[in-house]
């Protein structure tokens, strides 16, 4: 009988089960019980670090006072409250200098004391110590007792004075020392203890009765019932049904094990209808599927193939698929029959309405169950309409290149990263001197000065229009291009696509007319010009004919005189060499090269050459120029000629309208204004004359267009301005304003940005 149960799956269970819980048990009210005597030990400290921290405090006024009584006084009424059993201040030298117990004052205290020698264990003390290192734990008749030990530190109100002594290099002025009893808390944890035990207790007693009725009633009855069906079935007596009231996993166990009598007719059904799903997955899907021996002949196919290559009959696949009288040369059905590996190859042939098609074939081998090679599966994918695709594309292929390669102007495609050229027109040659293949790999920088191709290497990344730059050929020469710039992507990378149109001849021609203009001002600037030179000369003049008759009457200049007259000279000649040189520089050809210019300077400077003329015709010029105007990009010299083709236009336009009367000083005016916002730098140049009729507004910048008298104007002035202020992505813009007169606003992006 003992060894039965011994032996037996329920005692088995429970014990296991009750060692396990009882263990559990301990291990986990042996847990709580340590980590609520650790929790209660933390705040213990925790507590009386506090209040030694709220008793220094309390202190620290007659500290500063020096007042003894007062910290007596406090500390005996500190020390009244029921848990704190001694409050003592040490000194550096060990001597208890208060306590709220009498006879300890004026005690020394030795530094092999347990108190002491947790700092004076060390050869030099540390400078900080921890919670828990500078508390103890010590009995004393039969209580329990914890001190903490406080440092007393320096402070700014300790250094010498008045009334203290200490040094400013005292970090340490002594100690303060806190004991309190712990008996209250001891207690606590005593009955935390006890309770725990005997929960734990309650709990394992009604965990292991719950588990011993549990495992008997819903583990071991239902086992002994299916050992009683089971030795039935067994037998060969009358299959009888176990009751399957029960919905747990004995209910499904009863289930599987009534079932068990039908399972062999319900795996054949199951069969059966594998079998079908199979074939209708054969047949349905897309692909067309055959099944070809070892001589090559179709056993099997899908619909699929019907469709494409009609019933096989018998036939052979080489037949069937390409209306050959042999096998295929190269049969991937073939070297799946030799490897046994499955292959893959690109076939050709004809359906069987006799239309061309196009396939891929995979083949695999089937085996017997003895592992030999008996057939061969085809898989073929129909990519006839991929095929017609290829053949569209590569001819669509070919048209681009034939576009690229027509294209008048240089086409660059560019790595949006590196910018080296991965393709190129054939024009390029012919513009750059480099043939297509040298182009090929080459930093499409190359084609910039060096000390530009930084700047270019961020314009080309985010600008999507540049120029006219100059750009640099095989031989050394340079041209002038306008670029323009597409993102795009090019065999699976992103390119930068850039046409360059050559505009040298196009500027030449421009920088011709420019120059034909200058020269024209320059012809209308010479009686000003003579003016402004005759002033100087006739001082000179004047000097000369001084020191003549001083010499020719035997007499010495004065030296203070002769000195004046000599700073006279030099001041004058200056200032003639100054007028002659920005004449010269003028005149010169302008570069295509921009830089820094501040619009003031060029209007000042531009209105030098005209100051005479503007004086002599009683123009009169307003300013009312911004002090603070942003830099732009841009050449002056250009700009200047901007300025004096409107302060001419503004000229003729004032002497136009006041030919025949005599207007008062208001009416003769010049207004040239400059200012700037957020983005632009803005110049506005009017005048008192007759205004801009509406009609002729839209025309005004044209070439050739002019509303002055036969030879007094060329047409070319403001179309010139027009051009140049386009150069530098400026804008202009010319209306009339109330009460008559023109104004011409002139905009321009910032440069500081």
């Amino acid at each position: 009988m003992f060894k039965k149960l011994r032996q037996s799956l329920i005692m088995k269970m429970i014990l296991s089960g009750g060692i396990t819980l009882l263990a559990s048990m301990i291990l986990w009210t042996s847990f709580n019980v340590m980590f609520f005597k650790k929790n209660v030990t933390d705040n213990i400290m925790s507590d009386i670090a506090l209040l030694s921290d709220t008793v220094l405090l309390g202190l620290h006024y007659a500290m500063m006072l020096d007042s003894k009584e007062d910290i007596k006084e406090d500390i005996k009424n500190i020390s009244k409250q029921r848990e704190i059993r001694n409050i003592r201040i040490y000194n550096k030298k060990g001597r208890i200098v208060f306590s709220n117990n009498p006879d300890e004052v004026d005690s020394k205290v030795e530094m092999s004391t347990a108190s002491c020698w947790t700092c004076h264990k060390y050869e030099t003390p540390p400078a900080t110590m921890s919670l828990s290192e500078r508390s103890r734990t010590h009995y004393e008749d039969g209580h329990e007792y914890m001190a903490i030990m406080t440092p007393i530190p320096n402070s700014e109100g300790c250094a010498p004075g008045p009334c203290h002594v200490h040094s400013k290099d005292e970090r340490l002025l002594g100690l303060l020392e806190m004991e309190i009893s712990t008996e209250g808390k001891k207690a606590m944890l005593g009955t935390f203890t006890r309770a725990n035990v005997f929960i734990a207790m309650v709990v394992f007693v009604a965990t292991f009765v719950a588990l011993f009725v549990y495992t008997y009633r819903f583990i071991f009855r239902p086992i002994n019932r299916l050992i009683s069906a089971t030795k039935g079935v067994g037998s060969g007596s009358c299959f009888e049904a176990i009751e399957e009231s029960r919905l747990d996993e004995f209910g499904d166990l009863y289930k599987s094990f009534n079932m068990m009598g039908l399972q062999v007719q319900d795996k054949q059904r199951e069969l059966i209808e594998q079998k079908e799903e199979y074939r209708n997955l054969f047949d349905n899907v897309p692909c067309l599927i055959s099944v070809v021996d070892r001589n090559f002949r179709v056993t099997q196919h899908n619909k699929a193939y019907e469709e494409h290559f009609g019933k096989p009959f018998g036939m052979h696949c080489y037949q069937i698929n390409k209306d050959r009288s042999s096998k295929c040369v190269e049969c991937p059905v073939e070297r799946t029959f030799n490897d046994g590996m499955a292959h893959m190859s690109e076939e050709s042939g004809l359906s069987k309405d006799g239309r061309p098609i196009h396939w891929i074939v995979y083949t695999s081998p089937i085996r017997d169950h003895e592992g030999r090679i008996i057939a061969a599966m085809e898989m073929m994918i129909d990519i006839t309409q991929r095929k017609k695709l290829e053949v569209q594309l590569a001819a669509s292929e070919q048209r681009y290149h034939a576009i690229f390669d027509s294209i008048p102007g240089a086409v660059f495609v560019l790595d949006a990263v590196t910018l080296d050229i991965v393709n190129c027109n054939d024009p390029v040659e012919s513009i750059y001197g480099y043939s297509p293949d040298e182009m090929l790999g080459m930093s499409f920088m190359k084609l910039f000065r060096e000390e530009e191709r930084s700047d270019y290497s961020y314009l080309v990344k985010r600008k999507k229009e540049i120029g006219p730059c100059s750009q640099l050929k095989r031989d050394g020469g340079h041209i002038y291009v306008v670029m323009r710039i597409s993102p795009a992507e090019f065999n699976r990378n992103k390119v930068l696509i850039i046409t360059c149109s050559d505009v040298t001849k196009k500027l030449e021609a421009e920088q011709q007319l420019i120059q034909a203009s200058k020269m024209a001002t320059l012809g209308e600037m010479a009686s000003g010009v003579a003016h402004e030179l005759n002033q100087p000369l006739s001082i000179l003049k004047t000097i000369s004919n001084l020191l003549r008759r001083k010499v020719s009457k035997g007499k010495a200049p004065d030296p203070k005189i002769l000195e004046e007259m000599a700073d006279g000279v030099s001041t004058h000649v200056d200032r003639a060499s100054k007028i002659i040189e920005h004449m010269r520089e003028f005149g010169r050809k302008s570069d295509l090269k921009t830089m820094p210019v501040q619009l003031n300077s060029v209007l000042e400077r531009g209105f030098e050459f005209f100051s005479q003329q503007l004086k002599v015709r009683n123009i009169e010029v307003i300013w009312n120029l911004d002090e603070n105007l942003p830099i732009i990009r841009a050449d002056s010299n250009r700009l200047e000629q901007v300025v004096m083709n409107l302060l001419i236009n503004a000229r003729d336009a004032i002497e136009e309208r006041w030919a025949d009367s005599y207007p008062l000083s208001d009416d003769r005016r010049i207004f040239i204004t400059s200012r700037f916002d957020e983005e632009r730098v803005i110049v506005e140049v009017c005048d008192t004359g007759p205004g801009i009729p509406e009609p002729i507004q839209e025309r005004l910048f044209e070439p050739f267009f002019t509303t002055k008298d036969v030879g007094k104007g060329t047409g070319l002035g403001l179309s010139i301005t027009y051009g140049i202020i386009q150069d530098y992505r400026g804008t202009i813009h010319a209306s009339s304003q109330e009460g008559g007169g023109a104004c011409f606003t002139i905009t321009f992006p910032r440069g500081d940005g």
